[in-house]
């Protein structure tokens, strides 16, 4: 905004059937704009994330920010917690979502430059690298504390989950199955030269830093992630600072300039 007056209007709507926040510079709320979407976390809601869509907002971004499925608006039989056996189809059901809400913005508001990135923190950072390996038309992407390897991640949490001693070793077999088509790690050339960027603290509790950062030095000098950064910060946890937040921004204002 060129010295002038910013109000970043947030509205809560559904894109087709889907509840959504909506965050857009009043001053550009008419215009056709490059579109980005964040993800909450895992017993979040999209309002838990307004601090993340109004930093991008603020960029000249529209900025869409779902309910997952079980969470905020979509809550079924009680909170999201009582549905962790579905934790890794939330992510599915978010990845099968996507191209039908970015289709309500085509169609209604108009996407600038053809222009869509994604990011998230947490479970939303893991539907994020699994978008992009599901969508080859996504921009670019901030995966924030999240996982590009779902399918070890989801051993490990199974291994450490007394709970699913009493789940069917096929209902495991079968999400550990689907969950392939949407792992990263396992295709990591799916990342095809565009711009992504992922944050993770080295003393994180709940998602390991560990693999993340060896996803990436294990790719760092493909051709194919030409453009793939990492930040790491040092002691920090589970949770994204503003700073991070505010870089996370700044890197979408970055990929736009650049397409």
């Amino acid at each position: 905004m060129d010295g002038g007056f910013l109000m970043i209007e947030v509205a809560c709507k559904h894109a087709g059937e889907y509840p959504v926040l909506e965050l857009t510079d009043s001053n550009l709320r008419d215009e056709s704009l490059p579109l980005v979407f964040f993800y909450h976390g895992w017993e979040g809601c999209k309002e838990k994330v307004l601090t993340q869509g109004y930093e991008i907002a603020k960029r000249s971004f529209r900025v869409v920010i779902p309910d997952a499925q079980y969470h905020g608006e979509r809550m079924v039989g009680g909170p999201a917690k009582t549905h962790f056996l579905e934790f890794w189809q939330i992510i599915a059901d978010s990845v099968a979502e996507f191209p039908k809400i970015v289709d309500y913005y085509e169609e209604t508001t108009g996407i600038k430059d053809d222009f869509v990135g994604v990011s998230g923190l947490s479970m939303g950072g893991i539907t994020t690298c699994a978008l992009m390996a599901s969508y080859d038309w996504i921009s670019s992407a901030v995966c924030l504390m999240g996982s590009p390897c779902p399918v070890e991640f989801a051993k490990k949490l199974i291994a450490s989950m007394p709970e699913v001693k009493n789940v069917p070793q096929q209902y495991v077999d079968s999400q550990l199955q689907a969950l392939r088509a949407i792992d990263l790690s396992l295709a990591p050339e799916k990342i095809a030269a565009r711009p992504f960027h992922f944050w993770h603290g080295t003393a994180d509790q709940i998602v390991p830093y560990k693999p993340t950062k060896a996803f990436y030095d294990r790719i760092k000098d493909e051709d194919y992630a030409q453009k793939t950064t990492f930040t790491t910060t040092e002691k920090a946890v589970h949770k994204v600072s503003y700073e991070t937040t505010v870089e996370m921004a700044e890197k979408f204002a970055e990929y736009y300039e650049n397409r």
